[in-house]
């Protein structure tokens, strides 16, 4: 008979290494982990990804599941921190035994934990992570959202072949990678296609008074200024740039402006902008309509692109679990691998060689302090 104390060491010695391996996860379940923001500077992109997950989760499991179990998410916050971000997405893999990870929102936090998922071979589907660098020699890491090259190509082909304007300003925040790099991409596929780059302006990160450098793009008589800034940036920018007679109609730019913020901000002086952006409420999709009335009966508001990237991130990789061979980690890589046609809420998805989506890339614009659809150009 094993003594009191022999009993009890064995027992924590079973529980201990069955938490450990993740063995006491339920037979009937797929457990996929999540690592967002859901506090720090960036909770808002956080929280509003994590409730596109959570209405596709619940669709799922209201629908029976997948290979007749239910889908599980557990979800851990990185406090908008890189650190953090790596140091969850261990957790999620070496604790709790994920057979996948859905995250993160910031390039900069995909950057750090893919880097883990991609050594662990695990995979990982990021919802809304633009930089190029996120999925490069990463074969563990996959994208349901455009690439920042991808956009700069497709603003410039908008201006040029839609709008038929040839001469640019540039405006962007110069020690931003987001900012100065969309602007780079912009400039060369727009010098590519014929257009001409008359002044090329960055500015200081932190800058708040806009209106030296407004005057002088002005001066040089821009047909169209791209700004790919922030959306707090750019209310200050529409709202220094009135005085001085700069239209809103003039101004376009990128993902980055998608905010309520931004409207109630600076609506009224940037009427007529447009912008590239991954959705927007009234696109035409039949997806993107389904999507738009149930996640308004859920949440009692309209969703914001980083929701619509979240259910889509995560209705594609309960996709590919539902086609793969079995729920492995290697083998639900394979399936997400073989993604094509993917009808998202966002848009008709492939995961191209890369494990970046060619997707379209929804052109919106700015109509009675509103973001309204325009039109949608393919990423090439």
């Amino acid at each position: 008979m094993l003594s009191r104390r022999a009993f009890a060491l064995g027992t924590a010695l079973l529980v201990s290494t069955a938490l450990g391996t993740g063995c006491s996860k339920k037979s009937d379940e797929i457990v996929v982990g999540a690592y967002l923001s859901l506090s720090g500077a960036d909770s808002t992109f956080g929280t509003d990804t994590k409730d596109g997950i959570e209405l596709a989760v619940g669709e799922l499991n209201a629908a029976g599941g997948v290979k007749g179990k239910k889908v599980k998410v557990l979800y851990e916050d990185d406090k908008s921190t890189a650190q953090e971000a790596s140091n969850k997405v261990r957790q999620l893999i070496d604790r709790d035994g994920v057979v996948a990870i859905l995250g993160e929102v910031a390039s900069s936090r995909s950057m750090a934990g893919g880097l883990i998922a991609n050594t662990k071979k695990v995979p990982m589907v990021t919802p809304s992570s633009t930089a190029v660098e996120v999925t490069k020699d990463r074969e563990w890491v996959f994208r349901t959202c455009f690439t920042d090259a991808q956009q700069g190509d497709v603003a410039a082909r908008f201006v040029f072949e839609t709008l038929k304007k040839k001469k640019v300003g540039l405006f962007f925040a110069a020690q931003d990678t987001y900012s100065s790099g969309l602007a780079q991409s912009f400039k060369d596929s727009f010098t590519k296609l014929g257009g001409q780059i008359i002044v090329d302006k960055g500015f200081q990160k932190g800058e708040t008074n806009f209106t030296t450098y407004l005057q002088e793009l002005k001066s040089k008589s821009p047909e169209v200024i791209f700004a790919p800034v922030y959306y707090n940036e750019m209310v200050q920018v529409a709202r220094q740039a009135k005085p001085l007679d700069i239209p809103g109609s003039m101004f376009v730019g990128g993902d980055g402006w998608d905010s309520a913020d931004l409207i109630e901000g600076a609506g009224a002086e940037l009427e007529g902008a447009y912008f590239t952006n991954h959705y927007a409420p009234d696109v035409p999709w039949e997806n993107s309509k389904a999507f738009l009335t149930a996640y308004k009966a859920k949440y009692n508001h309209e969703p914001s692109s980083l929701g619509a990237q979240g259910y889509d991130a995560a209705r594609l990789l309960f996709d590919a679990i539902k086609r793969a061979s079995e729920i492995t980690p290697a083998a639900i890589k394979v399936a997400l691998e073989q993604t094509k046609d993917f009808q998202g809420a966002t848009g008709t998805l492939t995961i191209d060689k890369n494990h970046n989506a060619n997707k379209p890339i929804v052109v919106v614009q700015v109509k009675s302090k509103k973001f309204a659809y325009h039109s949608q150009l393919m990423s090439q």
